[in-house]
């Protein structure tokens, strides 16, 4: 599908976000090994989070869906049964890396495997612990890459330091320790967005955070429960650069989910200068979330890596567009983790941008932008990756003339109504 986008002004009104991606795999999967019956409210039905959906569905899981209501009857942590056929994670990291965890520790055999994208990102890191905790799995390289075939079976506990920052490697060892006797512990340098221990504690499972360790005792006795998703700031992100680099813009995001592991964007938004203000804060099924009012800003340009890296990893393709329109540098380090992605996304904001006159420098983990640049529009292509294609479609709004984004369909995956919003807002050919 092709997408044209000509700048027609502020943005204005009120933007309803979909469920948060992460947290919406995340309450199916757990779920799922629940006991009883778990209803989840503004789930998201994207393809990443329907890839999860029907791969519970293939290992024996009773699911119920109509729109953003999904209905899940749990099987227990023993109930799940060998599927028939091979599970297919589409182009979803999360649901390949997780159901890893989770497959690992199951008394039957299993294989995984992906669309071509999917198929080409790393799995070792996950497969490495998961391996020293007594499953069997083998796989492309070594077990880097999938397809991966996977014998379960009885568990070690583990405590285990990971090598970077990953909330899908902590995640997938701390549900592979749901099966283990004893306590296992993940360790990580910088804190990853912790989803997965809020949403288990919120179903009963015993689970200690301290510092960047959490502890998970294993063999618990998971409950069923009511989830309501909340939006999904990495979604709500591509409308506040929207709106901070386009003059005139004003807008309401309620809803919108403020975990502290995913607020980076807000933090170097607001270090840039944006106006954003955080109104409305509650805790919904141990989440935190608030309404957002944000107004056209003058930005500057930042610097920033290190630790906020792993709070705003999926947020940078948006940021280098607020970065293209700020005053002075932005210099963005310590990112290397997204040449791993859907597609290498240094690569792709540096060359697909280039494509609408923007000069952006890539660097080994990062990148390096001077601000008040004047795009001209033209032909992008976004290289089949959902967050470069919402990143262009903003950037468009600020183009001399309009910008086609080829293969604009991929938004499906994380956003599904994103063109309808954004035609609400600015009008879309």
């Amino acid at each position: 599908m092709q997408i044209t986008i000509a700048a027609q002004g502020a943005l204005r009104g009120e933007v309803r976000l979909p469920g948060d991606k992460s947290i919406s795999h995340r309450a199916a999967l757990i779920g799922a090994l629940a006991e009883g019956k778990t209803e989840i409210k503004g789930f998201l039905p994207g393809k990443d989070c329907l890839a999860t959906l029907a791969c519970l569905r293939q290992l024996g899981v009773t699911i119920k869906q109509e729109g953003t209501t999904v209905v899940v009857q749990g099987v227990g942590l023993r109930g799940l049964r060998e599927p028939e056929t091979v599970l297919d994670c589409g182009n979803s990291g999360t649901t390949a890396r997780l159901l890893c965890g989770i497959l690992a520790g199951q008394s039957f055999f299993s294989i995984l495997t992906g669309d071509d994208s999917l198929r080409q990102r790393p799995m070792g890191r996950v497969i490495k612990p998961l391996m020293e905790m007594g499953a069997k799995v083998h796989g492309r390289r070594g077990g880097d890459l999938l397809p991966l075939a996977i014998t379960g079976g009885r568990l070690q506990s583990l405590s285990y330091q990971t090598p970077v920052a990953s909330a899908q490697l902590k995640s997938a060892v701390l549900l592979a320790g749901l099966f283990a006797k004893g306590k296992t512990v993940v360790t990580e340098p910088e804190l990853s967005r912790d989803h997965t221990e809020r949403m288990l504690a919120a179903f009963g499972a015993k689970i200690i955070t301290a510092g960047n360790s959490v502890t998970l005792e294993g063999q618990p006795s998971l409950v069923g429960r009511r989830i309501q998703i909340p939006g999904d700031i990495s979604s709500a992100a591509y409308f506040i650069v929207g709106a901070t680099i386009t003059p005139g813009s004003e807008l309401f995001i309620p809803n919108v989910g403020i975990n502290p592991t995913r607020t980076g964007i807000l933090d170097v938004l607001q270090m840039m200068g944006a106006k954003i203000k955080i109104e409305n804060m509650r805790v919904v099924n141990s989440e935190p979330l608030a309404d957002l009012y944000v107004q056209s800003s003058e930005l500057r340009g930042v610097e920033f890596g290190g630790e906020l890296i792993p709070r705003l990893i999926d947020e940078i393709p948006i940021i280098a567009v607020a970065a293209l329109f700020a005053h002075g540098r932005t210099v963005i380090k310590d990112a290397a983790e997204l040449r791993l992605k859907e597609t290498d996304r240094l690569a792709a904001i540096t060359e697909e941008f280039a494509q609408l006159g923007a000069k952006i420098i890539p660097t080994a983990d990062g990148l390096i932008i001077d601000g008040r640049q004047q795009l001209k529009g033209g032909i992008a292509y976004s290289r089949g990756d959902h967050r470069i294609a919402m990143s262009l479609a903003i950037a468009a709004l600020r183009a001399q003339n309009p910008v086609i984004i080829e293969d604009a369909n991929c938004v499906e995956i994380s956003y599904p109504q994103f063109w309808a919003t954004i035609n609400n807002l600015q009008k879309v050919n």
